[in-house]
């Protein structure tokens, strides 16, 4: 009876044991993502499955794929500045399998300096690259949405807000390009707004869980393809 009851429990134990090292392996082998960024990463405005480096990681949960919830280091408000702190202060040595940027807004709307921005800009992907797994393969960046095409924007200069994004895309796609970086056009998405308010929130400023659905669309294939290298 004592070695019939003792056999039990080695193999009760063995169970679990077993089973424990399948869910760690299955956490170690899930994607790991990092989104960098202001408002338009955290979501002003949205609910948080409609953010979208959320909507990014359900589409890839719903094509197989095994991730983790995203990282998001991100706060409305946020110039470049401001995230490069961040980013010193929360980061530690982890290093993902995505890393996404999308930064320059607040610098636009706050009137910095194209100059300041280019250089901070510049060494946000530098402290981003070494948390990629991949190095500089597993980072991406998105260009800044329009904002002057939306009812807050129409209400500010329109002609202005566009000009000066369009300076910062500008320099955004060829600081990206420098450092090899990819680098996908999100903005002309974000000018459909001028046309479907329900492309904006209720906020009359920022995205809606409906555009960023269509910036995932649109970059998702990209994506994959860093996921599955």
């Amino acid at each position: 009876m004592m070695m019939k009851t003792n056999l039990f429990l080695v193999g009760f134990l063995l169970f679990l044991f077993s089973n424990h090292s399948s869910n760690a392996q299955q956490e170690t082998a899930a994607i790991s993502y990092l989104a960098l960024g202001d408002s338009y990463t955290i979501g002003e405005s949205v609910l948080e499955s409609e953010r979208w480096p959320v909507q990014l990681t359900l589409r890839l949960e719903e094509d197989g794929m095994q991730i983790r919830q995203p990282n998001i280091i991100a706060k409305t408000g946020w110039r470049t500045d401001e995230l490069l702190q961040a980013m010193q202060e929360q980061l530690g040595d982890k290093k993902y399998d995505l890393v996404s940027v999308l930064i320059g807004v607040n610098n636009q709307y706050q009137g910095v300096e194209l100059s300041v921005y280019k250089k901070e800009f510049k060494e946000i992907l530098k402290k981003a690259i070494p948390h990629g797994k991949q190095g500089k393969r597993s980072v991406f960046v998105l260009s800044i949405p329009d904002y002057g095409v939306t009812p807050f924007g129409k209400e500010s200069d329109k002609k202005n807000i566009s000009k000066e994004v369009r300076a910062y895309n500008k320099a955004v796609r060829k600081i990206a390009k420098e450092m090899d970086i990819p680098f996908y056009n999100i903005t002309s998405i974000s000018k459909k707004a001028a046309q479907d308010l329900s492309l904006v929130a209720e906020d009359e400023l920022h995205p809606s869980g409906k555009m960023y659905a269509l910036w995932v669309e649109k970059i998702y294939t990209k994506i994959q393809q860093i996921v599955l290298r």
